[in-house]
């Protein structure tokens, strides 16, 4: 196993910090794994577990990384079943997460089309529970295969041993933290399955599509034209990490009470907020940044994208410093306004 030494890491994250890795192995089989834990000694129990890197779209990195990165580019894709319910889909942790929904679509396995164009890889999207457009990838999870970092053996675990929340998992918490059995920085998932439902039914209650509806006429889309329009919709809204870095929606959405929404609505009668099913409601954080004037403002060299208020971008040369300097600030601003502490979605490591 050959381990890499003083990497540079900006081509490796979507913000496009300048960082580097003191030590980083990539890993493309599942044996890659086995041999780099039974080689490091990994099952001794570092005091700093390694970092886990897959498309790296969902991190902000504060300096050099001086514990050993693991750089997941595991492929495949196939199609392991058809039943009468539904499809089994399989993929490769190191498979970018829109190509990998365009070819379900193509093997005619629709499910997974209001996800398009999420920026990572197949690997990553279990961790993060990504979801978009009325759709979270639990929705549509089977099971995923992971190596144990401490052992070197393979596991497998289901939705509900993965511990599923608004863009959470049991993927980051640590062993040690409040979710109590936290697997951050002691497994690397290697292949993830997904159960795509026949029939197939869309998902179009959000405002977005529903516009889109109204402009082409088409009331009952397809699959495909589904996934047309989420791409049309994310590239109107969000900057392509090619050509600005960003690590896409920085804050969680947050929920309120009923209550505390309505005490908000009486002073921001315009605010956008989402009944849940359970009763909360969730309010649209970029909304509430936008409300505290931070569209297009920034500190140094990160800034606040002028077109959506959630995504944080890299104008060239920002640290990561100075991203999370500008974050603390506009939590700071909407806790003021709104006595709301905004989460942030990715990794700062």
């Amino acid at each position: 196993m050959l381990v890499e030494k003083n990497v540079a890491l900006q081509s490796y994250n979507s913000f496009g910090i300048q960082a580097r890795a003191l030590k980083l192995a990539r890993v493309r089989s599942q044996e890659a794994v086995e041999q780099l834990v039974s080689g490091l000694g990994l099952n001794g129990g570092d005091a700093v577990p390694p970092l886990v890197l897959g498309g790296g779209s969902n991190l902000v990195i504060t300096g050099d990384i001086k514990t050993l990165v693991i750089k997941v580019e595991i492929t495949g894709r196939r199609v392991l079943e058809e039943q009468e319910k539904g499809f089994v889909v399989e993929a490769g942790a190191g498979e970018s997460w829109h190509d990998f929904v365009a070819w379900t679509l193509e093997q005619g396995c629709p499910g997974l089309e209001n996800l398009a164009l999420i920026p990572g890889s197949v690997g990553a999207s279990p961790v993060q529970n990504i979801g978009a457009y009325g759709v979270e990838l639990q929705d549509r999870f089977h099971s995923l295969d992971a190596v144990d970092l401490r052992t070197g053996r393979t596991f497998t675990l289901n939705a509900a041993q993965c511990g599923f929340g608004y863009r959470d998992s049991v993927f980051k918490h640590a062993p040690s933290g409040e979710k109590g059995l936290g697997l951050a920085g002691r497994a690397v998932i290697i292949r993830v399955r997904f159960w795509l439902p026949k029939p197939w039914k869309p998902v179009l209650g959000y405002a977005d599509l529903e516009r889109k509806i109204a402009e082409t006429g088409i009331e009952q889309p397809d699959a495909r034209q589904i996934f047309d329009w989420v791409c049309a919709i994310r590239r109107a809204k969000l900057p392509d990490p090619a050509v600005i870095g960003n690590a896409g929606s920085f804050f969680k959405n947050p929920t309120v009470s009923v209550e505390q929404c309505a005490d908000i609505i009486a002073r921001d009668p315009k605010v956008v907020h989402y009944p849940m099913a359970d009763g909360s409601i969730k309010l649209a954080a970029g909304w509430l940044i936008d409300a505290c004037g931070w569209k297009g403002r920034g500190v140094g060299n990160a800034g606040v994208y002028e077109k959506q208020a959630l995504v944080l971008v890299n104008r060239g040369g920002a640290t990561g410093g100075e991203v999370m300097t500008l974050a603390k600030a506009i939590q700071t601003s909407v806790y003021e306004r709104f006595g709301i502490l905004l989460e942030p979605e990715p990794v700062v490591v």
